[in-house]
């Protein structure tokens, strides 16, 4: 039978590819975008307007709008690096360590990450009142550090009975960025001095909780 007249062949797969491909460059596309966003931030232009994002990006001011619809959903996927990146400077400690220990390494674990976090928190501090997006991503920063006191000192938080959530409270408080800020920013004080004031801080509310418990 003559084939004049049918319809091309279609390779079955090359639609799917095809999609793949695109797909693959999206991705590529919005990443580009965000790191862009990050990367004016950390060199201390804390409000980057789309124009300067694009440019940075390597792509039309046109693009980044049609991958981000508004800086609401771009501040949704830059604080999803920001998780990201938080992840990959997270180590897990031992709720069996020594208090001592567990004081320590909890410490320094958060001066990394609040030292990381510090030029998207001082940009998202700018924007924050007029962005309900970057209200989220604190709510989620505070909940993380939350949930790792809840781990770390784990023990403390058992023996303090009915004063557990306020000093759950009172940890949390003095492992943000908002107590890391006024110690950094408002007191002047270097990394170390500021770690040490943590760490004092801190040690000193687990301290008056177990006194409190053996009362």
């Amino acid at each position: 039978m003559s084939d004049v007249g049918a319809p091309p062949h279609v390779d079955g797969a090359a639609a799917p590819a095809r999609m793949d491909g695109r797909a693959a460059r999206a991705a590529r596309t919005r990443r580009a975008i965000v790191d862009a966003h990050l990367a004016l931030i950390d060199e201390g232009d804390l409000k980057p307007t789309g124009e300067r994002i694009a440019e940075r990006a390597g792509v039309s001011l046109r693009t980044l709008w049609t991958n981000f619809k508004d800086m609401e959903t771009l501040f949704a996927a830059t604080g999803q690096r920001i998780s990201e990146r938080q992840d990959a400077l997270a180590r897990p400690i031992s709720a069996e360590l020594p208090i001592t220990r567990r004081i320590e390494e909890f410490c320094a674990q958060r001066v990394r990450m609040l030292e990381m976090l510090a030029p998207s928190a001082r940009a998202s501090a700018l924007r924050e009142p007029f962005s309900a997006q970057l209200r989220v991503n604190r709510r989620r920063n505070i909940a993380r550090v939350r949930a790792e006191i809840e781990s770390v000192f784990a023990p403390e938080l058992a023996h303090a009975g009915q004063g557990r959530e306020q000093l759950l409270d009172a940890l949390t408080l003095a492992s943000t960025w908002s107590a890391w800020s006024m110690l950094r920013d408002a007191m002047g004080l270097d990394v170390e001095a500021a770690r040490a004031t943590m760490a004092r801080t801190i040690g000193a509310l687990l301290v008056d909780a177990i006194a409190a418990a053996l009362r």
